[in-house]
């Protein structure tokens, strides 16, 4: 398991997915309307999520793994993300999720993008947003013992 997923997230409080997928000339990966319920007692979402993963051709892996695929989207598409974040119809960001669960493992470490990347979501008018989330046992295993007496 890799400890990074990345996702484009479009979010909009006026326009439905449809009407987003029709802006961007491509449809998402998952989506939720502005209406709809997570479960039948919740309160109706105000809000519509577009969203389109972000997976590299041999698997998961490091940020800098999976820039390559954002940058395949192409121009056109940034282009066009860029003119609906432009028109206030809607936010536009790139989530970098970071599960850490060895301390110790380097693949787990660190965030690194490149100029291409931002340079791309500069154009779509995007935001970063990074999530991290540390699973590991608090207990520090690697303290030394001390003796509980000496002779």
């Amino acid at each position: 398991m890799s400890a990074f997923r990345m996702y484009l997230r479009v979010v909009s409080e006026s326009l439905q997915p449809e009407e987003i997928s029709s802006r961007l000339g491509t449809g998402p990966d998952e989506a939720t309307a502005i209406g709809s319920r997570r479960r039948p007692q919740s309160p109706p979402r105000a809000h519509a999520n577009w969203i389109r993963q972000v997976s590299a051709a041999n698997g998961p892996g490091r940020p800098e793994d999976l820039e390559p695929m954002v940058l395949g989207w192409g121009p056109e598409f940034a282009a066009a993300l860029g003119r609906l974040a432009g028109s206030g119809g809607a936010d536009v960001s790139l989530v970098v999720v970071q599960e850490l669960t060895d301390p110790e493992d380097p693949r787990q470490k660190g965030i690194f993008l490149g100029a291409p990347l931002l340079a791309w979501l500069a154009e779509a008018g995007a935001s970063l947003d990074i999530d991290q989330y540390v699973y590991c046992d608090c207990d520090d295993q690697r303290a030394t013992a001390t003796p509980a007496s000496s002779a």
